[in-house]
C-alpha cells in the first residue's frame, strides 16, 4: 500500500516562502507520477505541479509558474515543492498525489491520482 506524508507548511506572510515535501513509500516510486494539488476553503481541488516519473518531466500551473519549482529525488523516494513570493490566494491546504505512469494529458486532473496524503496547511496572511 502506497502512503504520501506531506510536511513543510505553515504559516507566512506575503511574498514569503516556504517548502513542502511529501515522502512516498510502499511502491516503486520511480514509476510513478507525482503531483501537488490544493484545496481552497470553498473551491475545487486546483493542479499545482507534477512530475511524470521514470525520467519525464516536471509540470507547473500557470498561476504558481516563476514562484514555485517541484523537484524530486529518487533516492529519498521524496518530491519537494519550493514556494517562493507567497501570496495570500495561494492559502490551501496542499496534498500530494501519486498515481501510475500517467500521460501528460492526465497529469493536472485528480481523478487518475489513486494515492493522496493528507495534507499540509499553508496560510498567506498579514
Amino acid at each position: 500500500q502506497v502512503q504520501l506524508v506531506e510536511s513543510g507548511g505553515g504559516s507566512v506572510p506575503p511574498v514569503g516562502s516556504l517548502r513542502l515535501s511529501c515522502k512516498h513509500s510502499g511502491g516503486t516510486f520511480n514509476a510513478y507520477s507525482m503531483a501537488w494539488f490544493r484545496e481552497a476553503p470553498g473551491k475545487a481541488r486546483e493542479f499545482v505541479a507534477a512530475s511524470k516519473g521514470n525520467g519525464g518531466s516536471i509540470y507547473h500551473e500557470d498561476s504558481v509558474k516563476g514562484r514555485f519549482t517541484m523537484s524530486r529525488v529518487n533516492a529519498e523516494n521524496t518530491v519537494y515543492m519550493q514556494m517562493n513570493s507567497l501570496k495570500q490566494k495561494d492559502t490551501a491546504v496542499y496534498y500530494c498525489a501519486a498515481g501510475r505512469s500517467l500521460i501528460n494529458s492526465a497529469l493536472q486532473l485528480p481523478s487518475p491520482y489513486v494515492y493522496w496524503g493528507r495534507g499540509t496547511q499553508v496560510t498567506v496572511s498579514s
